[in-house]
C-alpha cells in the first residue's frame, strides 16, 4: 500500500524533526564509546552515517517538495 501525498509529507517531517536528531544522538553515542580514531576515519565514519540514514527514507522523501498530485 503506498501513502498518500500528505501521508509522505507527515512521515518525511517527522524524520527530519524527531528521527534525524535520535539519530545523530545515537550515532555519536555509539561513536564515544570506542577510542577516537584518526580524524581521517572518523571523519569517514561520519560522513558514511550521514549519508546511510538517508536511504531507507528515500521514499518518503520523494515528491513532497513538489505540489499535491492529487489537489
Amino acid at each position: 500500500m503506498a501513502l498518500s501525498y500528505k501521508a509522505r509529507r507527515r512521515w518525511s517531517l517527522f524524520a527530519l524533526l524527531i528521527g534525524l536528531p535520535a539519530y545523530i544522538i545515537v550515532a555519536v553515542g555509539v561513536i564515544g564509546l570506542f577510542d577516537r580514531p584518526p580524524f581521517w576515519l572518523e571523519l569517514l565514519i561520519y560522513v558514511g552515517l550521514g549519508v546511510i540514514w538517508a536511504f531507507p527514507l528515500k521514499a518518503i522523501f520523494k515528491g513532497v517538495g513538489k505540489e499535491d498530485p492529487d489537489a
